[in-house]
């Protein structure tokens, strides 16, 4: 299998000082394997599915049986007549063992089942891996819509703070002459606009928090945010095609479809075999013991031993047997159509994720630039307001710009992020590893 890289590259830049108590993005995932009720079920429906293996494995082998019965019988005699013998009464008993064994000997759907029982294990590795990459994505989005949501909140306050000092700039400007009641209600307007946002900000940084806790269980004080410069780079090979001969043959949803597909076909022929003969080999060895019988009450001991080959052939069954073997085609021919969306569905999510990361790291460097931009527009038009050759209007708008590129350039990280998992997790190769790198790109 083609090793496939995530591109994270740190700059070497000093991180922000954290709290000692905030957790990382590995922390989390290992909160969410011990609780996360999805990943759970799927650990459990793995070892159910493993246990198929031995059973399709006792199809074949020996079956051995052992039986044993005892009875008490009463017996009355009551004569009558003109010459009555003397009533009499006796009671007996009768006590069976029995022990068989029997061995397939011609049950060619036996090994067919028996390969079914392989399919099926294959089924659920593919099951519980697919489980495994979808709680790395669900953590990893969670983890980031709490980090954005954050970012949203603070930028949301900063941007509050700023137009509060603009709005008593213009207060004052007002009150000396050199600036209208306009500058003042604008910036009033802008004022009570963003104390709006600031509480639709708090609530929605609250659900954020509680999707996230849903998956792990618990509440945390801080998360680790990326570090200040985090470079992403294009996925690694930078070729859709690659990537999508990756998701047609290795994606989780295909290995899943092609063992249903191989058990279904596998079915068709257990359902031929329905017409053909069986041969066993039956053996078994008996005891009885009784102290007496309805005409005698001598005891005695039978001892019985019996091998030999059993036949069995299916003459007519009312047309079941033709009834399975259409079913089972039916179900094969179904179950390739499965098969052939399953691969067409993962060449899909191949290839919008490629192009989400493509499209999310030309967002991020466009963003990156445009957040320069916005901030020397920002300070122009602070110096050009205070020669006069700008209108509050204008810092405003330039301040809204700055804030908006801030809160645009951290989603589009976080997305492009995701992206990279969601990615690897189209074409099957989506590991914890790769959620370690991208725990290693938090600020430490």
């Amino acid at each position: 299998m083609r090793v496939i890289t995530l591109a994270l590259t740190l700059l070497a830049l000093p991180a922000l000082p954290l709290p000692s108590w905030a957790q990382d993005l590995q922390q989390v995932y290992r909160d969410a394997k011990a609780y996360d009720a999805q990943y759970a079920s799927a650990r459990y429906a793995l070892q159910a599915g493993l246990e198929k293996l031995p059973q399709g494995r006792a199809l074949l082998l020996p079956t051995l049986n052992a039986t044993a019965s005892t009875t008490t019988n009463h017996l009355s005699v009551n004569p009558y007549g003109p010459n009555p013998v003397p009533q009499t009464a006796r009671t007996f008993y009768n006590r069976n063992y029995l022990l068989s064994l029997s061995q397939p000997l011609f049950r060619p759907q036996n090994w067919l089942q028996f390969d079914q029982a392989e399919q099926q294990v294959r089924q659920s590795d593919a099951v519980f891996g697919q489980a495994g990459q979808d709680l790395i994505v669900r953590v990893a989005q969670a983890y980031f819509d709490v980090l954005a949501a954050q970012d949203t909140y603070s930028l949301v306050g900063a941007q509050k703070a700023a137009i509060s000092e603009q709005l008593a700039q213009a207060k004052r400007n007002f009150e000396v002459g050199t600036a209208t009641i306009t500058d003042t209600h604008e910036a009033q307007a802008r004022f009570d606009l963003s104390a709006a946002q600031e509480i639709s900000a708090q609530n929605d940084l609250d659900n954020k928090k509680k999707t996230l806790a849903q998956i792990v269980g618990k509440e945390y004080a801080e998360l680790r945010p990326l570090r200040a410069q985090v470079s992403l780079s294009p996925p690694s090979p930078n070729n859709m095609r690659e990537w999508v001969a990756l998701a047609e043959k290795q994606a989780y949803p295909v290995v899943i479809q092609d063992a249903i597909m191989q058990i279904a076909n596998l079915q068709t022929r257990v359902a031929k075999y329905g017409h053909f003969p069986t041969v066993d080999l039956v053996a078994s060895y008996g005891q009885t013991e009784q102290t007496g019988s309805t005409i005698s009450s001598s005891s005695s001991q039978l001892n019985s031993g019996v091998i030999g080959l059993q036949l069995a052939v299916p003459l007519f069954q009312g047309g079941a047997i033709s009834s399975r073997e259409r079913e089972a085609a039916a179900n094969h021919e179904k179950a390739k159509q499965d098969l052939e969306n399953a691969r067409r569905t993962s060449i899909l999510q191949a290839q919008q994720s490629y192009l989400s990361v493509i499209n999310g790291v030309a967002q991020v460097r466009a963003l990156e630039q445009a957040l320069v931009s916005s901030q020397s527009a920002l300070d122009s038009n602070k110096l050009g307001y205070e020669v006069g050759v700008r209108i509050n209007i204008d810092v405003l708008n330039a301040q809204q710009q700055l804030f908006s590129t801030r809160r645009d350039l951290a989603v589009a990280r976080y997305n492009t992020i995701t992206s990279h998992l969601r990615l690897k997790a189209a074409v099957g190769s989506l590991r914890d590893e790769d959620l370690e790198e991208v725990n290693r790109a938090l600020a430490q």
